[in-house]
């Protein structure tokens, strides 16, 4: 008994190193380097070369994925192969290694990077020396990395001593929600991340954030927040905020929108500034939400033999455009029978930003899809949500009397029978009050 739980303990130490030291195996990664061309000019575009490049990364700056498993392929130059230090372990992330035999591959590219100071006003306090030093003297690179999936973007800025192919990490923005989705009147949380080499000089200087929002060509600053002095920058975007504790803690930069908007859909821009660097994810955020669908004229509808029903369906309260909205019979067998999509008018958009559309149908003795009592159905598809609609509907006659059809026409021959009655005793009550008039006078 006792061999046994001794295996059992060695076992568990054994899984928990294995842990470990698997857990934090770094990815090779594939990447494309991308620099301008020399000799264009004139003002024409940069003209952009591109070459095959690897990055063999390592969270140990003494064994940085330096000795690769086997012979990297012919077509890479060995000037663009690169063994990373992440202490940080950003680039180690599980969603940056496809699984075995995938053909699927993270999106990587490489940029040869220039630092400089920055002149927004929120980040210009990190540079107020004014000169550069000595530690910029070195090889600069930017990488940008999307993972697979969509559940991480990642950009780093990497230093290398000069005519070494041996950068590490200095600083790194990411986002596990490349991609938000979210309801009207929904809280909204962006995430953003960043990590910092804290033995570089330049953390030591302190950090900013800035949150831009982008649409259709049209920009604004959401927020952006002076770390050195402690200072948030005031914008007109209100409900936007940040966890100013954990951005300090724990580089959670993350931005909280209090109330979701319509105007909130769009590419939002997370950028950290360090003195001299910068480096930046987008994160694109959709406002959602389905219709609110109603028909009119409302409650049961009865179509007699030679009639028509114009029917209309109204959807509200509904973003992004488009939504289709088409029509259903439903009889009392459960067998959904299609009516089309009627005609549809344009869309309207109101105050709030939301959408309306509605759709009109006209039903008639000749639909063969009509068959005896049953629902008549809108409904509105949309990437929200799809939503029905239903009004009750008695077709007389379609095939015959039937047993609904019966009770439909005695409700029907009662409700005229009492008409008749309500107008018979009203004429009647009117000629004795007459001839009780005419008496009197004779009198």
């Amino acid at each position: 008994m006792t061999d046994i739980a001794t295996i059992y303990k060695l076992s568990l130490i054994a899984f928990a190193y294995a842990v470990q030291v698997y857990g934090l195996t770094c990815p090779v990664l594939e990447c494309w380097f991308v620099q301008e061309k020399s000799g264009r000019g004139g003002g024409f575009p940069a003209a952009m070369n591109q070459e095959k490049s690897l990055l063999y990364v390592g969270t140990d700056p003494d064994n940085t994925g330096s000795v690769p498993k086997k012979n990297p392929p012919a077509d890479i130059d060995s000037a663009r192969i690169y063994h990373v230090t992440d202490p940080g372990a950003s680039l180690c992330s599980s969603s940056l290694r496809p699984p075995e035999g995938s053909i699927r591959k993270p999106q990587c590219e490489i940029n040869p990077f220039l630092p400089q100071p920055a002149v927004v006003q929120w980040a210009a306090p990190l540079t107020e020396s004014a000169h550069s030093p000595v530690y910029l003297q070195a090889d600069w690179l930017s990488a940008s990395v999307q993972g697979l999936d969509g559940q991480l973007t990642l950009s780093s800025v990497m230093r290398a001593p000069t005519r070494t192919n041996k950068p590490s990490v200095i600083v790194s923005v990411y986002s596990r929600t490349v991609s938000v989705r979210s309801r009207l009147g929904s809280p909204v949380v962006l995430d953003c991340g960043f990590w910092t080499e804290p033995s570089s000089p330049l953390s030591a200087e302190g950090f900013s954030v800035e949150w831009r929002y982008q649409f259709r060509g049209e920009g604004r600053l959401v927020l952006a927040y002076d770390g050195k002095n402690d200072r948030l920058v005031q914008t007109a975007e209100e409900g936007a905020e940040l966890d100013i504790g954990a951005l300090h803690r724990t580089g959670n930069a993350s931005l909280i929108l209090q109330e979701a908007e319509v105007r909130h859909s769009g590419t939002y821009i997370c950028a950290v500034y360090l003195p001299y660097l910068l480096t930046q994810v987008s994160i694109n955020l959709e406002i959602e939400e389905s219709p609110s669908l109603s028909i009119s004229p409302p409650g049961p509808q009865v179509l007699l033999p030679g009639q028509s029903l114009s029917l209309q369906c109204q959807a509200s309260g509904f973003t992004p455009l488009p939504l289709e909205l088409r029509w259903e019979f439903q009889g009392a067998d459960g067998v959904l029978r299609p009516l089309g999509d009627g005609r549809v008018s344009g869309h309207r958009q109101a105050s709030d930003g939301t959408f309306t559309q509605s759709s009109r149908l006209e039903v008639g003795q000749g639909d063969t899809q009509l068959e005896g009592s049953g629902e008549v159905v809108c409904v509105g598809v949309h990437s929200g949500g799809t939503r029905r609609a239903r009004v009750s509907l008695s077709v007389i006659g379609a095939k015959g009397p039937t047993v609904e059809d019966s009770m439909a026409m005695v409700a029907v021959a009662l409700g005229l029978y009492g008409l008749l009655r309500i107008i018979s005793w009203t004429l009647g009550v009117s000629g004795s009050a007459g001839r009780d008039s005419d008496g009197k006078k004779e009198k």
